[in-house]
C-alpha cells in the first residue's frame, strides 16, 4: 500500500461515514463494462460541488490492491451487482489530485509529482528493477512486464494547468507527461482503466491530440453516466422524506440540469447543505465567487446583455457549445462564454432545442448579484429594480402603478414595427415579471378545460399571494378579470391555499396605454 500507488480506502470510508451519502456505486458498473476494452479512457467533467472527488475515492477503494474493501461495499448497490467479484481490490491504482500538486509545489510539481509515485512503486515492488525509469508510466510498464500486471489511472482536477493559466513552458512539459502516460504504445496495454476528471472537457487546440483517446462526458452530454453527475428526483426525494423539507421548493432551489435522457438533475453540496441546514438558501458562494461569473458576463460580446436579461427572466437562449474550445483564454463569442459557464454549473444546457438557461432559483440569485452593481448592466438594473417594484405594486393590488409600468416595459422591449404585435405584447409583460422568478413558479399559458391563462405565479416563499394574469387586446381589464372567472383558472389550483390574485390587462393599439384591474380571493380548503 502506497499514497498514491494502491491507496487504501479510509477516504471512501470517511465519505460513508458522513451524515448524508447517496448511493453512486453503480458508476462502478458502468466501469467495470469498459475495462480492457477500447472505451477504457474517460474523461469526466462536472462543475465544483458535483461530487467528483468522492467518485474517485469510490473508484479508487474499489479497484485498488492496496487495501480490503468488501465490508464497505456490502450494502451498496453494486454489491449485487455481476461485475462485483471481478475486479474488487484486483488491480493496482495510481491515484493523484493534480491541483494539490500543483498548488503545493508550483512550476516544480511535475518532477515532485513524478518522484513521490517512483516511491511507491520501489516500496510496492522492490524485487522490480526500475532503475532505468524516467517516469512512473516507464514504472508501469516494468511492473506489466515483469508480473502481468496492469493499473487504474484516476487523476483528478487534471485541467488545472488550463483553468490556472499555467507558464506556456510548464504547460509544454505537462504535454510530454500526458502524451508519454497516455499515447505510448508500450504502456497502453498496461493501463486497464484510466479516469479523469475536471471542470472543463479536453482542451480542443492544446492537448486533444493528447487525450484523443478518450471519451468525453460533460454539462453538455453525459452520455452513459448520466445518473451520476448530480443527485436524481427520485435521491433527492428520498432526502427530503428522511429530513422532513419540501420537496417542490427544493426542487426550484437545486433542479434543472437536465440531461438527455434524465430531466432533472439536482446540485448535489447545495441539497446536502440544505437538508443539514434544514433551510432553502443560496450555498453555492461557499465555493463559487459570483465574480467568477462577473467576469464573463461583462464581456463585449454582440447580444450577451439581451440574453443575460432573458434568462434571468427565466428564458432559454442559443447556444453553440461546439465552437468553445475548453479554453480560459479563447473567447470569441457570446457562444463560448455561454458553454464555459455551462461548464461551471451557472448555465444548464438542454440538448433538444440547443439552448442555455439559468437551472434553478440558487444560480438566479448568483446572477442577479453580478450585475447588480455594475456600469454596462445599468439598462439590466434598472429592469431588475423595475421588475421588483412592478411584483411589489402587483402584490399591494396597486392597479395604477401596475399599468404605468406595464406601459413603461412594453415600449422599451418592443421597436415600433411591433409594438402592436399580440406575442411581442405578451413577450414584453413576461419581461416586465421576470423579477417574479426570484420568489415564484412562473408558469406560461398554463392550460385549463377551456383555454390559456397567460401568466400564473405560484409563491414558493411564504407570506405572498398566488396570481394569475390574463391579458387582453382592444378590450378591457374587466373583461380580463370576467375571462379568468369564467374559466375557473383557479381551480388548476385545487392544492394551492392562502391569498390568489386575479390581474386582468389590457392593451389599447390607439393610445398605446395599459389599464388593470386586480381582484383579490382567499382560496380555502
Amino acid at each position: 500500500m502506497g499514497i498514491y500507488l494502491n491507496p487504501n480506502n479510509v477516504l471512501l470510508q470517511r465519505d460513508l461515514n458522513s451524515q448524508i451519502y447517496i448511493d453512486k456505486s453503480m458508476l462502478i458498473a458502468e466501469l467495470n463494462a469498459l475495462i480492457n476494452t477500447n472505451g477504457n479512457f474517460l474523461c469526466v467533467s462536472r462543475p465544483r460541488r458535483f461530487g467528483k472527488s468522492m467518485a474517485g475515492n469510490m473508484i479508487s477503494a474499489y479497484y485498488s490492491k492496496g487495501c480490503d474493501s468488501r465490508e464497505l461495499f456490502k450494502d451498496l448497490k453494486i454489491a449485487q451487482h455481476p461485475s462485483f467479484e471481478k475486479y474488487l481490490n484486483k488491480l493496482n491504482v495510481v491515484k493523484f489530485d493534480l491541483n494539490g500538486f500543483y498548488m503545493n509545489y508550483g512550476n516544480e510539481f511535475l518532477q515532485v509529482m513524478q518522484e513521490k509515485i517512483m516511491r511507491d512503486f520501489a516500496r510496492e515492488y522492490p524485487d522490480v528493477d526500475f532503475s532505468h525509469c524516467r517516469n512512473f508510466g516507464d514504472c508501469m510498464i516494468e511492473v506489466y512486464a515483469a508480473m502481468g500486471e496492469t493499473f487504474v489511472i484516476i487523476i483528478d482536477e487534471y485541467d488545472v494547468l488550463i483553468r490556472e493559466e499555467a507558464p506556456q513552458s510548464l504547460f509544454k512539459d505537462y504535454l510530454a507527461f500526458l502524451n508519454a502516460l497516455f499515447k505510448n504504445a508500450d504502456l497502453s496495454p498496461a493501463i486497464s482503466l484510466a479516469y479523469l476528471t475536471g471542470i472543463l472537457p479536453i482542451v480542443r487546440d492544446k492537448i486533444q491530440s493528447k487525450l484523443n483517446l478518450f471519451a468525453e462526458y460533460s454539462m453538455t452530454d453525459a452520455g452513459r453516466l448520466t445518473e451520476f453527475v448530480g443527485f436524481t428526483a427520485e435521491e433527492t426525494k428520498g432526502l427530503c422524506e428522511q429530513y422532513g423539507m419540501d420537496y417542490e421548493e427544493c426542487r426550484r432551489w437545486y433542479d434543472g440540469y437536465n440531461m438527455k435522457t434524465i430531466k432533472e438533475i439536482f446540485s448535489p453540496r447545495s441539497v446536502v447543505s440544505a437538508m443539514q441546514n434544514r433551510e432553502y438558501n443560496c450555498y453555492w458562494t461557499q465555493t463559487g465567487s459570483y465574480e467568477a461569473l462577473k467576469l464573463y458576463i461583462l464581456m463585449n460580446f454582440e447580444g450577451i446583455k439581451d440574453d443575460v436579461v432573458t434568462m434571468i427572466g427565466g428564458g432559454k437562449v442559443d447556444v453553440n457549445v461546439y465552437k468553445y474550445l475548453n479554453t480560459m483564454t479563447d473567447f470569441h463569442s457570446k457562444d463560448d462564454v455561454f458553454t464555459y459557464l455551462i461548464h461551471l454549473g451557472y448555465l444548464a444546457y438542454d440538448s433538444e432545442t440547443k439552448q442555455c438557461y439559468i437551472p434553478n432559483s440558487e444560480i438566479r440569485e448568483q446572477w442577479v448579484i453580478s450585475v447588480e452593481y455594475e456600469a454596462d448592466y445599468k439598462p439590466i438594473i434598472k429592469l431588475i429594480n423595475d421588475s421588483k417594484q412592478l411584483l411589489e405594486a402587483t402584490i399591494n393590488k396597486d392597479a395604477a402603478a401596475v399599468a404605468s409600468a406595464l406601459t413603461e416595459s412594453h415600449m422599451r422591449a418592443t421597436n415600433p414595427l411591433t409594438y402592436n404585435n399580440e406575442a411581442s405584447f405578451q413577450s414584453a409583460i413576461g419581461l416586465a415579471y421576470f423579477y417574479a422568478n426570484l420568489k415564484y413558479t412562473v408558469i406560461k399559458e398554463l392550460p385549463t378545460g377551456k383555454g390559456y391563462a397567460d401568466l400564473a405565479l405560484i409563491p414558493y416563499v411564504p407570506n405572498i399571494p398566488a396570481m394569475i394574469i390574463e391579458l387582453k387586446n382592444n378590450k378591457s381589464a374587466e373583461s380580463a378579470i370576467n375571462q379568468i372567472r369564467e374559466k375557473k383558472y383557479d381551480d388548476l389550483l385545487e392544492h394551492y391555499r392562502g391569498r390568489m390574485l386575479f390581474v386582468g390587462i389590457n392593451y389599447d393599439e390607439k393610445t398605446k396605454e395599459h389599464e388593470c384591474e386586480i381582484e383579490e380571493i382567499e382560496v380555502r380548503s
